[in-house]
Formats: C-alpha cells, sequence, structure tokens
C-alpha cells in the first residue's frame, strides 16, 4: 500500500524536527513525504533539508502565502500545493500538522485497517497534549470523530468526496461527505500521537466568527448550530465561543460546501446520532 503524507509547514521549527524523526522511524514508511514550508521565516527549511538529504522519500514545495492565519483555508491551500506533486501516484494520502509525534507503528496500523476494511474510507489515531503529569486526550471531539491534525484517506473516497475543502470546517465535512457516499469513519485509540501545540493556539481575533460560519456553510440549521456550538464552548470552557459560534453563523452569507442533498443528509445524519446518545 502507496502511502503519501503531505504536512503543511509555517515556523515550526520548534516540532517539525521531532514530527519528521518520528515519521522517519516508522515500521512501515511512507512512499513519499512531502512538507510544504509556506513562508517561514526560521530554520523550518534547514531542518526539512536535513530530513530530505538522508531520505529519498521526502521532499519540500516552497510557497509564499498570506501572512493572516486564516483557519482551514491556509492550511488546506498549502496541503494543495504538496498533493499536487504526487501526481495521483498513491493508495492513501494522509495530511498531518507539523507538531505531532507519532508512534512508531502508526503507518502500519492505519495501512493494516485499510486492507482490512474496503469501505473504510477514513483512518486516524487520538491526539494528547502534556498535562500535568503526563500526556493527556485532546478531548475536544467524539472518540468517532479524526482530528484535523492526522487525516489518512483511501484514495478512492478522497477522490468521491471531492477531496478536501479549503475552509474552516473542511476536517468535519470531510467525513460527513465520506459517509453520504457509503464510506466508513475508523479511529484507533491504540494510536495515541502526542501533539506538541495545543489546537487554536494560533488563532487570531479576526477568525472568531468561523466556526459558525462553517456550521452554516455545512447546513446544519440553526438547532444544530446552536447545539454543535454550546458542546464546543462547553469543552472550551468559553461563553464567548458560544456566542461568537452564533453570530458568525448569522452573518455568514448563503456560500455552502456541501449540496442541497449532501446537507439534507447532514442534517439527518446528526440528528440520529444526537438521538442515540439521549437514549
Amino acid at each position: 500500500m502507496k502511502i503519501a503524507i503531505v504536512i503543511p509547514a509555517h515556523n515550526e521549527e520548534a516540532f517539525l524536527g521531532k514530527t519528521l524523526q518520528s515519521l522517519v522511524e516508522q515500521t512501515l514508511l511512507p512512499q513519499n513525504l512531502i512538507i510544504v514550508n509556506d513562508h517561514s521565516t526560521d530554520s523550518t527549511q534547514s531542518i526539512i533539508d536535513r530530513f530530505s538529504e538522508k531520505n529519498s522519500f521526502i521532499h519540500s514545495v516552497l510557497i509564499t502565502s498570506e501572512e493572516t492565519h486564516a483557519p482551514g483555508s491556509k492550511v488546506i491551500q498549502a496541503f494543495y500545493k504538496g498533493y499536487e506533486t504526487l501526481k495521483n501516484d498513491y493508495d492513501v494520502i494522509c495530511k498531518f500538522d507539523a507538531d505531532l509525534i507519532f508512534p512508531k507503528n502508526y503507518l502500519e496500523k492505519i495501512s493494516k485497517t485499510f486492507a482490512e476494511n474496503p469501505d473504510c474510507g477514513m483512518v486516524g489515531g487520538f491526539c494528547y497534549i502534556q498535562g500535568n503529569d503526563d500526556w493527556e486526550l485532546e478531548n475536544l471531539t467524539n472518540k468517532d470523530h479524526i482530528r484535523g491534525a492526522l487525516k489518512a484517506y483511501r484514495k478512492e473516497c478522497f477522490q468521491e468526496i471531492g477531496g478536501l475543502k479549503k475552509s474552516m470546517g473542511w476536517d468535519t465535512v470531510d467525513e460527513l461527505l465520506a459517509q453520504y457516499h457509503g464510506w466508513t469513519i475508523k479511529t484507533d485509540e491504540s494510536l495515541t500521537v502526542k501533539h506538541l501545540k495545543p489546537t487554536g493556539a494560533t488563532y487570531t481575533k479576526a477568525s472568531r466568527y468561523k466556526q459558525g460560519e462553517a456550521f452554516k456553510k455545512m447546513r446544519y440549521g440553526f438547532w444544530l448550530t446552536t447545539i454543535a456550538s454550546a458542546k464546543l464552548a462547553w469543552k472550551k470552557k468559553s461563553v464567548t465561543f458560544f456566542k461568537d459560534c452564533l453570530i458568525g453563523y448569522f452573518k455568514s452569507k448563503n456560500e455552502y460546501l456541501v449540496s442541497k442533498a449532501e446537507g439534507k443528509f447532514i442534517r439527518k445524519l446528526r440528528w440520529r446520532n444526537i438521538k442515540k446518545k439521549l437514549l
């Protein structure tokens, strides 16, 4: 199984070396590992060069995008600059962040899961962050969801969902569309990945309404948006986050990431999952 990995990176000198070291030590090596250096002004490129000199499957792509951090769109635009170099030569495509430490059997286990489950479109482990005494689960989402930091897609699934959306919410709508097309999502609790930089650490005030806008773009509707916003706000322990989500929902224009039919499926799926938890 040919595994390709694309890692968008912007000023990641503090973490990238650890991420790449964990990937070159995998029991199953990727066929291609592309790091997209997005306008870094630190030693990110030097770290990439050091690893690519010793590992022929590691390559870099240099790009220059806007300096402003834009959740979702900026990172996916960078991802595609690396993806384009693969020329469709892969069986599994991974979008990884540049601040992760993977267990040595990570790629081997996700490859095995894909091989043993022909209907499986996406596979992933779980992110853990440094706690007071040990590494703790970064508990921001349900355990049936794969975090955007470590997505792995079967080629056929990736193509059928139309790839990744260049928008906030890309790492939710991808799973919803995969299920719309009949694919299953697998998470593996045995695959514990160390997340060195907490999610949202680089978000700016300008992006405060993006989550609510994403719910609108996924055609959640008002009540699902309210429930999803409240759940995230509770996990983040932030009433302001809840308010900003709703403001973002109403501020958003009618620009959607999914069709009406896909939106109907998404709402039905979400309500069904909510009912399961209540019963």
